[in-house]
């Protein structure tokens, strides 16, 4: 492999390759035909058949359980068809094992990275095909290797530092990096920025498109539209196992159609919106001032209203709800709850006051995900359920029960892992925790991310039953559609300070953007 000289931007660019002869750009390079897949009483794919051309970003879109992550399991060999065809460059292909799929130059790039977190960058890369001379590893030779695939990449990493030293995003370079490095001409990428930074998104989507370039077939599956929109050539729809349809991308592609095929119905069904009388005032934030912020914040929330908080990656708004939260010490400013003047020097002072957090980071801060769905949900209240030190495991159990049906929570029992449900259902839990507590105001950071639309449907619905309770509900979004679908007023913030309070009726996409974009 070459390396390429430098771009104007400083970094190195993946060098373009010429397309196979043997087809033109427009003909498929992968052609899945009536792929079929069924597991003990599911069908999970049900005639499916699906094209990606050379050149092309193919999205993959649809809700948990869809079919898409069964489809990919094909594509790699994990999961065995049990009717239906999968062609590469015409040839028509029979994968029985992951090496199989390799050995074909398909690769995927999977959500949960597949690296061994105590080997180096530069043996993770070459994981299988190690250089060696007499059967003794070559070191100079794997780091020299591994240093050009680093370069090519555009990254500074040190090829000799383990792979557990690396931020998410450098990992999943280096999983590129041994896609590349095995010739993979499909390339899939199953939700890639769920766990990345701003940067990290730009610098892989940069690296997408020099791949795109090369006429690699790329597969990308995501939930996020704006990533539809900015990176694929088109886009193909799953519900229920099967393909409803396959649109061209860009901006002829209308959001509301493109969410009406993912889920059976309209965009005004999935944010279901819902007028309501709203009380008196629940929470009142003075000059507060903290860590993450640049200006003093102020604003107030009644009972039974839903507050949106928008902005960009960095304006602040995760640093305000902590601050109100108690998870950070304010420097400055008071919080008064129904008039009164409360003080939080932890959480555990909010949470007893009525104030809790669903944390914007799920998986870090918000579960413990080794532990089951039981203790996830009663971690906090578990203050009424002892006495004298002693545990009611009976009462514990009473209580997971009856909030996994009150939300309907897909899981076989209590004590499943809370590791093993999917995102939405993850969040579930973390509203029954706070559900359990006498809470009077929610703060929800993200609440939907990383979770498909049908499941937002759902968090929807059972914030808009807090807000009808009386309770008060923040929102923090990023999803400039969500915030406006949801919150009765939305609150912009831009590096550290707040700039706008806009009642719903002026909440409009060009009225937030304009003032959420910097100076």
């Amino acid at each position: 492999m070459t390396v390429s000289h430098t771009g104007e931007t400083g970094q190195a660019a993946l060098p373009a390759q010429a397309p196979s002869p043997t087809l033109t750009s427009t003909d498929p390079y992968l052609q899945l035909d009536g792929i079929t897949v069924r597991f003990p009483g599911v069908l999970a794919l049900d005639q499916v058949s699906l094209d990606v051309r050379r050149g092309e970003v193919h999205g993959l879109m649809g809700e948990n359980g869809a079919g898409k992550s069964t489809l990919l399991k094909v594509l790699s060999g994990v999961n065995q068809p049990a009717a239906g065809t999968l062609s590469l460059d015409g040839v028509e292909q029979q994968f029985v094992t992951t090496k199989a799929a390799i050995a074909a130059g398909v690769a995927i790039i999977y959500q949960e990275l597949h690296l061994v977190p105590e080997l180096t960058v530069a043996e993770n890369l070459m994981l299988g095909t190690l250089p060696n001379r007499f059967g003794v590893l070559d070191e100079k030779a794997l780091l020299a290797r591994a240093a050009r695939e680093l370069e090519r990449l555009g990254e500074k990493i040190d090829p000799a530092q383990q792979v557990k030293n690396l931020s998410i995003g450098q990992r999943q370079m280096i999983e590129i990096g041994k896609a590349l490095m095995r010739d993979a001409r499909v390339i899939a990428f199953d939700e890639p920025t769920s766990s990345l930074s701003s940067r990290e998104t730009t610098q892989l989507f940069r690296i997408i498109r020099a791949l795109k370039a090369e006429g690699r077939a790329i597969i990308y599956v995501t939930h996020r539209m704006d990533e539809v929109y900015e990176l694929c050539d088109r886009v193909t729809v799953f519900r229920d196992g099967r393909r409803i349809d396959t649109f061209e991308a860009g901006d002829g592609l209308d959001r509301d159609r493109l969410i009406s095929c993912m889920v059976g119905r309209s965009i005004a069904d999935v944010y279901g919106y819902r007028t309501r009388e709203l009380g008196g005032l629940q929470l009142e934030v003075r000059e507060l001032m903290g860590r993450g912020l640049r200006e003093p914040a102020s604003f107030t929330a009644r009972k039974g209203e839903i507050v949106g908080f928008f902005g960009l990656v960095g304006a602040g708004r995760s640093e305000l709800m902590k601050l109100i939260y108690g998870a950070v010490k304010p420097s400055a400013g008071e919080i008064a709850l129904k008039g009164k003047r409360v003080r939080f020097t932890t959480p555990r002072d909010a949470v007893r006051a009525g104030v809790a957090l669903c944390p914007e980071d799920r998986k870090q801060e918000g579960i413990v995900s080794i532990a089951s769905v039981s203790d996830n949900l009663n971690i906090s209240c578990r203050r009424h359920f002892s006495r004298f030190n002693v545990l009611n495991g009976r009462k514990e159990a009473q209580t997971a029960k009856e909030f996994i049906g009150k939300l309907s929570i897909k899981t076989r029992n209590g004590e499943t892992p809370i590791g093993t449900l999917s995102g939405g259902n993850q969040q579930k839990v973390i509203l029954s925790r706070w559900l359990a507590e006498d809470i009077d105001v929610f703060l929800m950071d993200e609440p939907t991310r990383g979770i498909d639309v049908g499941a937002r449907s759902e968090i929807y619905g059972l914030l808009y039953g807090l807000a009808e309770a009386g309770r008060t509900v923040i929102v923090v979004s990023s999803d400039l559609a969500e915030v406006i679908g949801v919150a009765d007023r939305v609150i912009v913030m831009k590096e550290g300070c707040i700039v706008g309070n806009l009642p719903k009726a002026q909440a409009t996409p060009d009225a937030l953007i304009k003032l959420a974009l910097p100076r």
